[in-house]
């Protein structure tokens, strides 16, 4: 046809055709372009659940919720891409204005993020936060819409570089283009945490956000001015079409057709999609159908999904409650994540180079839908895998007042021992510089304190749903102050000194600086990280040094105990202690492994798997259809967690966990059954058989060669694709 004719002669003419080593330069281009976004959109979003809870300081279940919205439009947008560019725009000028859009919300988030900009007070914490939610929702809507819109359009650009002969080098391309996807993925999902964890800032030193979001935006900028550079050197392939609209409007017209022959006047046809008989051919009704079977296969998947996406957001939540330091590295919660893409380069191969073949030397029948299954019920075992450790994480936590307790401490800085009466409780002996061994909990909120040095009893009123310490200093005095009643965010410790010295005194160290603190009284709590530290504490005339080595989560008073020289604290300085009011985190992230290898051996199972079975069971020009279908059920799986989230409100995450490993299981039972009645098809012996019952027309024949045309170079490299690596 004029339109065929058209394309390959743009095709031939657009680019200079530039080899180096039997490939076209141009890919060079192209793989590192996609290596930069995928750096950009991975590390970005390795730190965003951790942004929504630390700085826009959501709860956890909003801040999962919107985590997962974003990741399903990402999936829903490549559809959008894909009919632009097979039928406006090219894939080339889509790559380029969906990129330009995607840099743009890179940068958003990036200006998002520093807490300077609306600190007025300097203290930290932005004053108008309204201004940095909404900021960052913009930069998450034109992030979701660039990636998700070149998504469908880079590969199979990339393969529009390559002529017909050049089928080797096109599969060699596709190993490499895939590997950079997890080489991006690994690198930025290491790096990025580690510039989370650093301190930035103005005025005030924070967690530097912007500098973890930052860089994401400068490889965005930098992937696309590489893919522009090589602008003058790609093949252009013309629009031609998109096989998805096309379908839908098939599939539309058999529907709508159906409803107006719902008289039992008019004799009933074999399949519903019969009714598009009248206006489209009886091949592409057939093709339809062919997927249609594949579709309905589909409808149990989004549930793989819903556990499955969850490691950026529930299972990275959960690493901040845990002790990150595993010997010879420090791990940041976030840098979990890193587990993915290193189990999956190193599984893959294993599962199709050993497993699958002593499987099948063993005479079982491992079909690609029993292979799905059971990733599903691997997805489901991560799950109760995660729910064990978060058994072992509650054990470690505090238990916290309710709304109708109160919980007191008792410190004595005196000089001497002293016995405290809080009736109805018996009484508790302290020594000098003692605290009392827990905290004591009450259900008034009225106490009278008595010490065995006076006759008089003081009477106290105590904050409900609050932990306070009672500080009994010499000469009887009694000061109530309150505690922290919540682990300490972001994994670090509250720090706070007291003052037992009869001098003022200045304390203070790299991560804070306490200031003076006055005689029997209490700093206030500082957030100090993980790590060795060494806090200055002078009087203005002498000083000493106090070196503690602190973990995750935990929360410190430091006594400064009094002593014989009211004028010097060297002598002092070595008797000073720490009370602990919140331990630290003692379970090893570690224990996070076994469930990053199920659920990564899950995903090798069922995804890839999954993708070569699509592939095998569609038309040959129906493969973008159901690529279609199968990114819906991740942008579907992504909505369930966003629903559960806010519906669900399960206070106990270890029963969340449980809750979606049985819904898998029982999607799991059902799909197994789906499959044991799906019968395997030919998707090419079925379209040869309709030809030779219909000769086509020479016209239809051009028109159907142009449609093979337009999917060979996504359709000959999904295989490839789905036996090397995760989408």
């Amino acid at each position: 046809s004029k339109e065929k004719a058209d394309g390959k002669k743009s095709k031939s003419k657009v680019g200079v055709l530039v080899e180096c080593c039997g490939y076209p330069v141009s890919i060079f281009f192209i793989v590192v372009n996609e290596f930069c976004e995928r750096f950009s959109y991975y590390g970005m979003r390795a730190v965003l659940v951790l942004y929504f809870k630390y700085f826009l300081l959501w709860d956890e279940d909003l801040a999962t919720s919107i985590y997962h919205a974003f990741v399903a439009l990402c999936y829903l947008t490549p559809i959008l891409g894909a009919i632009v560019a097979d039928s406006w725009l090219g894939k080339f000028r889509t790559i380029i204005y969906l990129s330009i859009v995607y840099a743009i919300g890179q940068i958003v988030m990036a200006v998002s993020a520093i807490h300077d900009i609306t600190d007025t007070d300097r203290n930290g914490t932005p004053d108008n936060m309204t201004f940095h939610v909404a900021l960052s929702m913009l930069g998450l809507v034109l992030i979701a819409l660039g990636t998700g819109g070149i998504k469908p359009c880079v590969s199979a650009f990339g393969g529009d570089q390559f002529e017909e002969h050049q089928t080797t080098q096109r599969s060699t391309f596709f190993s490499v283009f895939y590997l950079c996807i997890n080489a991006g993925s690994l690198l930025s999902t290491i790096i990025t945490p580690i510039l989370r964890s650093k301190e930035c800032g103005i005025h005030s030193q924070e967690q530097c956000y912007p500098l973890a979001f930052g860089v994401p935006a400068v490889l965005m900028v930098i992937s696309l001015v590489v893919f522009i550079a090589g602008s003058g050197m790609y093949v252009k392939a013309a629009p031609q079409g998109n096989i998805i609209l096309q379908v839908c409007k098939c599939i539309g017209f058999a529907i709508k057709n159906r409803f107006k022959h719902r008289s039992s006047k008019y004799p009933k046809r074999e399949h519903w999609m019969d009714w598009a008989s009248e206006k489209y051919d009886k091949l592409l009704i057939v093709q339809i159908k062919m997927v249609l079977k594949v579709l309905f296969l589909y409808i149990p998947l989004p549930m793989f999904w819903t556990l499955f996406d969850q490691k950026g957001s529930r299972w990275t939540l959960q690493a901040t409650t845990m002790d990150g330091d595993i010997g010879l590295i420090v791990l940041q919660p976030d840098q979990m994540q890193t587990v993915n893409p290193i189990l999956i380069l190193t599984l893959v191969p294993i599962m199709d180079r050993i497993v699958y073949p002593l499987i099948k030397k063993c005479g079982f029948n491992f079909s690609p839908l029993k292979r799905m299954t059971v990733g599903m019920f691997l997805a489901a075992m991560a799950f109760v895998a995660a729910a064990l450790v978060q058994l072992q994480i509650d054990k470690t936590l505090p238990v916290f007042p309710s709304s109708s307790q109160a919980q007191l401490n008792l410190l004595n800085i005196a000089e001497s021992g002293v016995t405290v009466t809080i009736p109805p409780n018996e009484p508790v002996v302290l020594g000098a510089g003692q605290a009392s061994e827990d905290y004591i909990m009450f259900e008034t909120d009225t106490i009278e304190v008595s010490l065995n040095t006076t006759s008089e009893a003081r009477r106290f009123t105590l904050t409900k749903e609050m932990r306070q310490t009672l500080l009994i200093a010499p000469g009887n005095f009694l000061n109530l102050v309150e505690d922290k009643t919540a682990k300490p965010e972001k994994g670090g410790n509250e720090i706070r000194f007291v003052n037992a010295l009869s001098t003022p005194v200045n304390v203070s160290t790299k991560a804070a600086n306490y200031e003076t603190i006055s005689p029997l009284l209490f700093s206030n709590y500082s957030l100090i990280p993980q790590g060795k530290h060494t806090f200055n504490i002078t009087n203005g005339v002498q000083k000493c040094e106090y070196t503690k080595i602190l973990g995750y989560g935990a929360a410190y008073t430091i006594l400064l105990p009094s002593c014989c020289h009211p004028h010097t604290i060297t002598p002092c300085c070595g008797n000073i202690g720490d009370i602990e009011e919140i331990q630290p985190n003692s379970v090893s992230i570690a224990l996070q492994i076994p469930q990053y290898f199920l659920i990564t051996a899950g995903e090798v199972v069922f995804s890839v798997t999954g993708l070569e079975f699509s592939y095998s069971q569609a038309p040959s020009n129906m493969k973008a259809v159901l690529q279609a279908g199968w990114l819906f059920t991740v942008a579907v799986g992504n909505f369930i967690v966003l629903i559960v989230a806010e519906l669900a409100k399960i206070p106990q995450k270890w029963a969340e966990y449980l809750l979606f490993a049985c819904l898998l299981v029982a999607v799991c039972v059902i799909f197994s059954i789906m499959a044991y009645f799906y019968t395997y098809m030919d998707p090419a012996a079925i379209e040869a058989q309709y030809r030779e019952e219909k000769e086509l027309e020479p016209e239809e024949k051009e028109q159907l060669e142009m449609t093979k045309d337009q999917v060979v170079n996504t359709t000959e490299d999904v295989d490839v694709f789905s036996r090397r690596t995760k989408m």
